[in-house]
């Protein structure tokens, strides 16, 4: 990376690092470089929604509400695993968000106040399940559903900042991905570690009160992230600001028409959806004192912490040596990758089944670091290109679409998957047929490696959209003037 201006780049030095201090001195100079090159604001942005947002906030919500349903609300694995499809609604409506952010500001300004907005709504949530004592499930469920809300907002806000970085400096788009990557796993590795030891000691109604503190950040974000003001004209132009929406929503239907567009996009919907989960099946099995290994709070924590430690290596992993080949190489091998490291979960319920003499504690861990590695090595490149697909002029509203498809997929996924718990008969207390749900679940995970040729063969450094799509939206969506400056002004940046 170089610019115009002056400045030291770090990989030109020809001293020789001590290689355990470039551990330290390598990621510090990696977010120097980031930070000189893109607002320091949006880099500050990208550590709280992912890192304490969908990292912390959202791993420690991920085992408190299960504890929650399991133990104060006494609900079935099956249901509970329809519930959690619910929380994904909002993501499903991130379209809708980004249309208003960028079609909508409000009192002049595009990003702030969508973000006070997220704030609010995931304090208020939170606060009520926290302190609201003995309520109803549905009344429950209104509240976990406006804590996603919360998380969605304020995602596809920082999203659209991501999407448009990307465009306009195609080679820092990896190292966007990788930092969203790194910032939320390592925020979820804090989370699940803390998360059973507050579950033991705060239990687990009393846990969710502490998801207020991610909403409460947010609100504050919102006051201090730099959002250039709109001018006067812009307020001319608020008046149409309905015809500004039918502009956007015409570019996004002239984009999607496009095979380079609605072929991954079909691939992302159809994996997600064939990935169907039992993980709430999986949960009441290990928790259960007489059917299952009656597994710790603390050590199921424990458990997912590792997951987290898992996601980062798989990051890394992606960082280091992946990011530079093509995408559908990347995604057929990390698919097949995933589907096989699905074997060994059907092996760790056989093998409880069947009394073989292997520690519970040491095979789910190996299962999970698997699980959790070739995981990250499937989603690291589908998220590079989705910020590829996004033209300039509605790349907020344009990538919430895309994130849209990847919720109905994940929505899909875990109502399959307490579908498919509730046909086999795994209840509370009886999971003699689990290993057959996760048996139908790993044959489905091979089965999407025939859909990989939808992806297209190109690099994340190749352009992927014709030339016509961006001058098109260029012309019918104007925005240039009155987004977060995410690119410095004092000088161009050559990749």
């Amino acid at each position: 990376m170089s610019t115009q201006q002056d400045s030291p780049t770090p990989t030109t030095t020809k001293k020789t690092k001590n290689p355990f201090l470039s551990i330290i001195t390598e990621p510090i100079e990696w977010l120097s470089m980031l930070s000189h090159h893109l607002n320091p604001s949006f880099i500050a942005g990208i550590f709280l929604i992912y890192g304490i947002g969908q990292g912390f906030t959202g791993s420690l919500f991920k085992l408190v509400s299960d504890y929650y349903w399991k133990d104060i609300q006494k609900i079935q694995p099956s249901t509970v695993q329809l519930y959690v499809g619910i929380y994904f609604i909002p993501w499903i409506l991130k379209p809708i968000w980004g249309i208003l952010t960028d079609a909508f500001p409000i009192l002049g300004y595009r990003r702030r106040p969508y973000f006070v907005i997220a704030g609010v709504i995931g304090m208020v949530s939170a606060s009520i399940v926290a302190l609201g004592g003995n309520i109803a499930a549905v009344a429950a469920l209104m509240c976990f559903l406006g804590v996603s809300a919360s998380l969605a907002i304020a995602d596809v806000t920082i999203d659209a900042c991501i999407a448009r970085n990307s465009i306009e400096v195609p080679g820092l788009a990896p190292d966007l991905q990788t930092l969203c990557g790194f910032c939320s796993s390592s925020g979820a590795l804090i989370g699940f570690l803390v998360s059973g030891f507050f579950v033991h000691h705060l239990g687990p109604q009393g846990s969710l009160g502490l998801m207020a503190i991610f909403p409460a950040l947010t609100i504050v974000l919102g006051f201090v992230i730099y959002d250039k003001k709109t001018t006067g004209l812009h307020n001319e132009k608020k008046q149409g600001a309905m015809e500004s929406v039918g502009k956007t929503i015409r570019s996004m239907y002239k984009t999607i028409k496009y095979p380079q567009a609605w072929k991954p996009s079909l691939y992302m919907l159809l994996s997600l959806s064939l990935n169907v989960t039992t993980h709430e099946g999986h949960f009441y099995w290990y928790t259960d004192a007489k059917a299952g290994p009656a597994f710790s709070q603390e050590f199921v924590g424990v458990i997912y912490a590792i997951g987290a430690v898992a996601s980062i290596i798989g990051v890394l992993i992606y960082h280091k040596y992946l990011k530079s080949y093509t995408f559908r190489n990347l995604i057929f091998y990390a698919q097949l990758l995933y589907a096989t490291s699905g074997v060994l979960d059907l092996f760790f319920v056989l093998r409880w089944n069947l009394k073989i003499g292997i520690p519970d504690s040491f095979f789910v861990v190996i299962e999970e670091t698997a699980l959790r590695i070739t995981g990250k090595l499937r989603w690291m490149p589908m998220m590079v290109l989705s910020t590829k697909l996004c033209p300039i002029g509605i790349e907020g509203t344009f990538f919430a679409l895309l994130m849209c498809i990847d919720s109905i997929g994940v929505l899909i996924s875990k109502w399959g998957g307490g579908l498919l718990l509730r046909f086999v008969h795994v209840t509370r207390t009886d999971f003699s047929k689990l290993w057959l749900a996760v048996l139908i679940r790993d044959i489905l995970r091979f089965v999407t490696l025939v859909l990989v040729f939808l992806v297209p063969n190109v690099g994340p450094y190749e352009g992927l959209l014709p030339s016509e799509v961006c001058e098109m939206n260029k012309s019918d969506v104007n925005v240039d003037e009155e987004t977060l400056e995410l690119v410095p002004m004092n000088g161009n940046i050559k990749v």
